[in-house]
């Protein structure tokens, strides 16, 4: 995928290693819509992505989909590192891709390469000849240099990666971009990743499914068949698919229903858990459970000053238990790509003298992110801090509630075995953690428990009281066995 800054020459340079004029098609030279084509160069076969923006690949990968192999991050000598710059080198690292970088404009009497790296490396991304281990290469798109030095990388990086796929094996790939067409009804860019497609093949793409009745490549030309990593636009589909969803052929239509329905049920599921996204409010709960580990965040702030300051400052509440991790750092206005690498990293937003875009709110509500935005330093720090608190796990000590004795051993047609017991020490209750002690050895540990005195269910006996205890799924009890009942108490963090 071609990522990178508005105008700084993504498409020119993907124009010139195509040799046709795709820049010139767009409306006002700037990329309108996503587009996927196969470049053949020096035996190799490379799919290239040329996105708009950072959407769609962070909605890809927001749904589990890695779209692609490896990211060319192209800089533009005279501007240097900008705004998109950052996001794209955030999500691309979010996303666990390897980024080249291209340093474009180098003809230009304003480049200067040395600021470019320089300033990249302020974000890990360190030139070979720098003493760091990302792969560099100096381009001008419109002069057509540096062309073939990127392409070698390219192909070195794919080397490494050791990239494989089976044309044997049925289709498998994703969904680039979708549109409705008045004529031939709903098209779909998809990628090819693995297998093969044949006209009259029935698929399933997300919860959509159906039958394919075109193909045709990324040169528009209608073919049969299609192999593995190849970008090409398909008809056939019952309702309209999302960009992001995974393209997967199956044996029939009974299967693609089968597949549809189960994956209704996990969308429910996923829905549910949705609601369930990070929050401040409920770091403490989450982490009681031990869903979190680490603390997400996407800053924005109004000045560069702000940013450093805030960066150092958060990075500081990080401990053992629980890293606080500033996953995207910018200045400006809280925008809509910041809510969908929200998404995608299950990620608080935090706003420090920053706005928010009106799109931005909508998604926010949509995609159930919390955004926080603060206007004095320590009440943003303080807050976070207090959160955190309740992040930490818990430590916990046992209490002990109470003892029981089983004095009598009784079997209970449909229940099973119920202890006639006698509270020796204590209170015991319902909702305690029980332990099965036989001469003091541990034989059942657990939770799944009732209490009965006279036949009627009770949430607590006393010492000196008796009562009958069934466990579910245990049926050992002995009599003179000891039942240990015990309960968790958080001890307070200095």
């Amino acid at each position: 995928t071609i990522v990178g800054h508005v105008d700084h020459g993504k498409t020119t340079l993907l124009d010139v290693i195509r040799e046709t004029k795709v820049t010139k098609k767009e409306a006002g030279g700037i990329t309108q819509h996503i587009g996927a084509y196969v470049v053949n160069l020096k035996n190799n076969r490379f799919v290239f992505i040329d996105t708009p923006g950072h959407e769609a690949f962070t909605s890809l990968r927001s749904r589990g989909v890695k779209a692609t192999d490896i990211v060319v991050l192209v800089v533009a000598a005279d501007d240097g590192v900008m705004p998109q710059t950052i996001e794209a080198i955030n999500h691309a690292r979010a996303a666990n891709v390897p980024i080249i970088v291209a340093i474009n404009k180098v003809d230009k009497a304003s480049a200067n390469v040395d600021k470019v790296k320089k300033e990249l490396s302020k974000y890990q991304l360190v030139s070979e000849d720098w003493g760091g281990d990302t792969l560099f290469v100096e381009i001008s798109a419109l002069q057509n240099k540096g062309i073939d030095e990127l392409l070698d990388l390219i192909s070195l990086q794919a080397e490494m990666l050791e990239l494989k796929a089976n044309p044997e094996l049925p289709a498998i790939g994703v969904v680039i971009e979708t549109k409705l067409d008045k004529r031939k009804g709903i098209l779909a860019t998809a990628l090819i990743q693995n297998g093969h497609l044949n006209i009259g093949d029935h698929f399933v793409v997300g919860t959509a499914y159906g039958r394919v009745r075109s193909i045709m490549d990324d040169m528009g030309k209608q073919i049969d068949y299609v192999g593995p990593s190849t970008p090409v636009v398909i008809t056939g589909f019952n309702k309209m698919p999302n960009a992001g969803d995974m393209f997967q052929a199956v044996a029939n239509e009974h299967f693609a229903k089968i597949i549809i329905n189960e994956r209704a049920i996990e969308e429910k599921r996923v829905e549910k858990k949705e609601e369930e996204r990070v929050s401040l409010e409920s770091l403490f709960e989450e982490m009681k459970k031990g869903k979190i580990k680490e603390l997400n965040i996407i800053l924005k702030t109004d000045t560069q000053g702000s940013l450093d300051a805030l960066q150092e400052s958060l990075s500081k509440l990080s401990s053992e238990e629980v890293e606080v991790k500033v996953i995207h750092g910018g200045i400006g206005a809280i925008s809509e790509t910041d809510i969908m690498l929200a998404s995608a990293s299950n990620a608080l937003v935090v706003g420090f003298n920053a706005t928010i875009e009106n799109n931005a709110q909508k998604i926010a509500k949509n995609e159930k992110i919390e955004i926080r935005t603060y206007n004095i330093i320590y009440e943003l720090i303080d807050e976070i801090k207090a959160a955190l608190k309740g992040l930490l796990k818990p430590k916990l000590e046992e209490i002990i509630d109470g003892r029981a004795e089983v004095r009598n051993i009784f079997k209970i047609p449909k229940i099973g075995i119920v202890g006639g017991c006698y509270v020796i020490e204590g209170k015991i209750s319902n909702k305690d953690h029980i332990r099965v002690l036989r001469k003091e050895e541990k034989i059942y540990e657990g939770k799944e428990f009732s209490l009965k005195r006279f036949k009627e269910d009770v949430k607590e006996v006393s010492a000196g009281y008796e009562c009958g205890i069934n466990i579910e799924n245990f049926d050992d009890l002995q009599i003179e066995d000891i039942i240990v009942f015990y309960n968790f108490q958080e001890v307070k963090d200095s």
